[in-house]
C-alpha cells in the first residue's frame, strides 16, 4: 500500500510547531509502514561465486567488480549477469581502483617487492597495458582528460593490524593511460599516515590501509597539487616540484581537517595550519595569507567572498570514532585581498557543514540550533532549535528548506518562516540483535551522499567546484564502514561524475555515446571483442551476436546521462520495521515520508546502493544480492 501526505496543506496553515512536534497526518504516516514499499518477495537477483565475497564496488558505467577468495568478477548492477571472470586473481579491496571518467580498471598484483600494474577494460577485462613499474597498490589518483595523464598515489605493504600511527612511504607516479608509459615518478620525503579501510575493527585480524585520511590529488593549471604533507605543486609533466608548504597534516590524529581547494579566474585557494592562503594561477606565488583561524575543513567562495568553517567533527584515525574539535564557527575573508571581514563564533556544542542557500546567507548548525547568518555582517539572523540528536550535517532539499540530520534522525527547517516542517525519527535496532549495528546505521545514512547534486546544496553563484581541472578518486566513500557525515556532506558534491567521458577499452570502437533504435537497425561497422588473455573468462560479450553486442554497449556508455541528471531524494536509516525484522527504511529528504523500505535482516558492513538502477547490493558468504529500493520518478 502506498500512502502520500500532503505535507504541504499541513504547512499552509500557518501553526507555529517547535522542533519537537509534527502535524498529526505526517506523524501517522511515520507510524505506520504502509507508506513504505517493503521488499517481501526477495533480491531481484542473486548471484552465487567461486569464493566467499570478500569485496564488491561499484563503477560509473554500472558494473560492479566483485573479488572473491579465489577470482575477481565483473557483473551488470542490473541484473547480476557475469561480464567477465578473472581467475587466480586473489586481490584485496585496495588493489581494485576504477579511474574516474573512464572505462579503465586499475589492478595491483602485489607479490614481495615487486608490484605489476595493469589497466584493464572494465566490460571485457583485457588488459590495455602492464606494467611492473608500480611501485605498490593504488591508493588515490587523478586524471586530466585534456592530457591523458593519469597520475596515482601508491603504498606498497598497506596492511597490519588494527592500530594508532600506522605509516607507511607513498609514492605519486604518473602515467599516460593510453599507452601505459610512466612518465614520472616521485618519492614523498617521509612516511604518511593512514587510516584502516574498515573502521572500527579490532583484533589480530590484518586489515587493509588507505589515504583516505588526505584530500586526493588535484590536476589544475598544468600542475599536480598534493596534500600529503602540506601542499607541494609539481609541475604536470615532469613532477618537478615548483611550490612547497609542508606542514602536518590530519591534526591530532584526525581526518580531512583541511579543506579541499577551491578556484576562481585568478586564484587557488587551500587551507592548512589553521590559514587560509590564495595562491597566483599565473605563476603560483602565494598572494596573501590569513592566518589564526583554527582547523578549516571547509572553504567555499561566492560574490568574492570565500567562507571558512572552522571546527567540526572528525574521524579518528586510531579506532574510526567521531570526534569534536573547535573553536567553531565560520569566517567570511575577502577574496581579493585576504582581509577577514568577520567571524562568528556563536555556534556552540559542534558545527555542521556549511550551507549557502542564497547569496546573503550562511547557514550551520550547532548542537542546539540551526543558524543564518548574515553573509554581509556575520550576525545571526535566525536561531531555530533543531533537536537532532548529535547533528553531522546540513543540506538544502528541493523546495529550499534546510534539513539537519544525523545517523537516526533527520528535520526540516523553512527558514524564512523560522520554523520546524517536518522531522523524522528512526532508531536503530538494539545490539543485542546485531553486534555491528553501528557501523550499518552510518552506512546505511552515507548511502544519500553517493547521489547528492550541487543543486540541492546551495544556489547557483557559489563556486564549490574543487580545484581540478581533472577527475580525482579516493576510495572514502566506498571503503570506510563507519563514515564520518560531517566530511561526506562537505564533499559529496565535489567529485560526483557528470559529463566527462574519456573511453580507452571497447567503448573507444563505438562512435557516439548512446544510439537510437533506428541506428541499432541501420548497417554499422561490427564491434569485435579482442581476443581475451589466458586468464579472463566467462565474457559476455563474447556471446552475443553483432547487433546485441552493440545494444548492450549503448546502455553502458548511457549510463552517464542518467548520472548526470539523477538527484538523490532519499536518506537511509537502518531500524526495526516493525514486524518485518530489520531493514532499510529511505525518507524523502523533501517530504520526510518514508518512501521506501526493504528488510534486510543481516546485512554485510560494505552495502552499497546505486540510485540509477534502483538497487541496493550485500554480499553473504559466497553470494551478492540486489534488492529493490523503489520506484523512481
Amino acid at each position: 500500500m502506498f500512502v502520500v501526505l500532503d505535507t504541504g496543506a499541513v504547512r499552509r496553515r500557518g501553526r507555529p510547531r517547535g522542533p519537537g512536534r509534527i502535524s498529526l497526518r505526517l506523524a501517522f504516516g511515520l507510524l505506520i509502514w504502509g507508506v513504505c514499499s517493503i521488499e517481501a518477495a526477495g533480491p531481484r537477483w542473486s548471484a552465487r561465486f567461486d569464493g566467499r565475497v570478500v569485496f564488491y564496488q561499484a563503477t560509473y558505467l554500472g558494473v560492479l567488480v566483485i573479488g572473491t577468495e579465489k577470482s575477481l568478477y565483473a557483473v551488470t548492477s542490473e541484473t547480476g549477469e557475469v561480464l567477465w571472470r578473472r581467475k587466480d586473481a586473489r586481490l584485496y579491496e585496495t588493489d581494485v581502483a576504477a579511474v574516474p571518467g573512464t572505462d579503465v580498471l586499475l589492478l595491483s598484483f602485489e607479490r614481495g617487492d615487486r608490484t605489476r600494474l595493469e589497466a584493464v577494460d572494465l566490460l571485457t577485462g583485457g588488459a590495455l597495458w602492464r606494467g611492473d613499474k608500480a611501485h605498490g597498490s593504488v591508493m588515490q589518483m587523478a586524471f586530466d582528460p585534456g592530457s591523458g595523464l593519469l597520475a596515482v598515489v601508491v603504498v606498497r605493504d598497506a596492511r597490519g593490524r588494527a592500530r594508532s600511527e600506522f605509516k607507511r612511504k607513498a609514492v605519486v607516479q604518473a602515467f599516460d593511460l593510453r599507452r601505459g608509459r610512466e612518465v614520472w615518478r616521485r618519492e614523498l620525503d617521509s612516511e604518511v599516515e593512514m587510516m584502516p579501510a574498515l573502521l572500527g575493527v579490532s583484533g589480530d585480524e590484518d586489515l587493509p590501509y588507505t589515504l583516505d585520511n588526505y584530500r586526493p590529488p588535484a590536476f589544475f593549471d598544468g600542475r599536480l597539487y598534493l596534500f600529503y604533507e602540506g601542499v607541494t605543486s609539481l609541475d604536470a609533466r615532469t613532477g618537478e616540484e615548483r611550490r612547497r608548504e609542508k606542514f602536518r597534516v590530519n591534526e591530532e590524529g584526525l581526518a580531512l581537517t583541511e579543506a579541499d581547494p577551491v578556484a576562481d579566474e585568478r586564484f587557488v585557494y587551500f587551507s592548512g595550519r589553521g590559514r587560509v592562503r590564495a595562491i597566483s594561477r599565473a605563476d603560483g606565488r602565494e598572494v596573501w595569507e590569513a592566518k589564526d583561524l583554527g582547523l578549516t575543513p571547509e572553504i567555499a567562495l561566492a560574490g568574492g567572498v570565500l567562507y571558512a568553517r572552522t571546527g567540526g567533527r572528525f574521524t579518528r584515525l586510531e579506532d574510526g570514532q567521531s570526534v569534536e574539535r573547535g573553536p567553531y564557527g565560520v569566517s567570511a575573508i575577502d577574496a581579493s585581498t585576504g582581509k577577514t571581514l568577520w567571524r562568528f563564533k556563536g555556534a556552540d556544542k559542534g558545527i555542521t557543514n556549511m550551507l549557502l542557500p542564497d547569496a546573503s546567507t550562511v547557514v550551520v548548525a550547532d548542537g542546539d540550533d540551526l543558524i543564518a547568518i548574515d553573509a554581509s555582517t556575520g550576525q545571526p539572523r535566525a536561531k531555530i532549535p533543531h533537536g537532532v540528536e548529535r547533528a553531522a550535517f546540513a543540506l538544502l532539499n528541493e523546495r529550499g528548506q534546510a534539513v539537519v540530520g544525523g545517523r537516526n534522525e533527520i528535520a526540516a527547517f523553512d527558514l524564512a518562516a523560522n520554523r520546524a516542517v517536518w522531522r523524522a525519527r528512526h532508531d536503530p535496532p538494539g545490539r543485542s540483535i546485531f553486534g555491528t549495528v553501528t557501523a550499518v546505521t552510518a552506512r546505511a545514512a552515507s548511502l544519500y551522499f553517493r547521489y547528492g547534486a550541487a543543486a540541492t546544496t546551495v544556489f547557483g553563484g557559489v563556486r564549490l567546484l574543487s580545484a581540478a581541472d581533472g577527475l580525482r578518486w579516493s576510495g572514502l566513500a566506498a571503503h570506510a564502514t563507519a563514515p564520518n557525515l560531517t566530511s561526506l556532506a562537505t564533499d559529496y558534491s565535489r567529485h560526483y561524475l557528470r559529463e566527462r567521458f574519456s573511453p580507452f577499452g571497447i567503448l573507444s570502437r563505438v562512435s557516439g555515446a548512446t544510439f537510437s533504435a533506428r541506428e541499432r537497425l541501420a548497417t554499422r561497422p561490427s564491434i569485435d571483442v579482442p581476443a581475451p588473455s589466458v586468464d579472463v573468462e566467462e565474457r559476455l560479450l563474447d556471446r552475443l551476436d553483432p547487433a546485441s553486442r552493440l545494444e548492450a554497449l549503448s546502455r553502458f556508455a548511457g549510463r552517464r546521462q542518467r548520472l548526470s541528471a539523477l538527484r538523490g531524494r532519499w536518506m537511509y536509516f537502518y531500524t526495526d520495521l516493525k514486524g518485518d525484522g530489520n531493514g532499510l527504511i529511505g525518507v524523502n529528504i523533501n517530504t520526510g515520508v518514508p518512501e521506501r523500505a526493504i528488510g534486510l535482516s543481516d546485512p554485510d558492513q560494505r552495502f552499497i546502493s546505486d540510485e540509477a538502477s534502483a538497487l541496493l547490493y550485500s554480499s553473504k558468504d559466497n553470494r551478492l544480492n540486489a534488492y529493490t529500493l523503489g520506484t523512481r520518478d
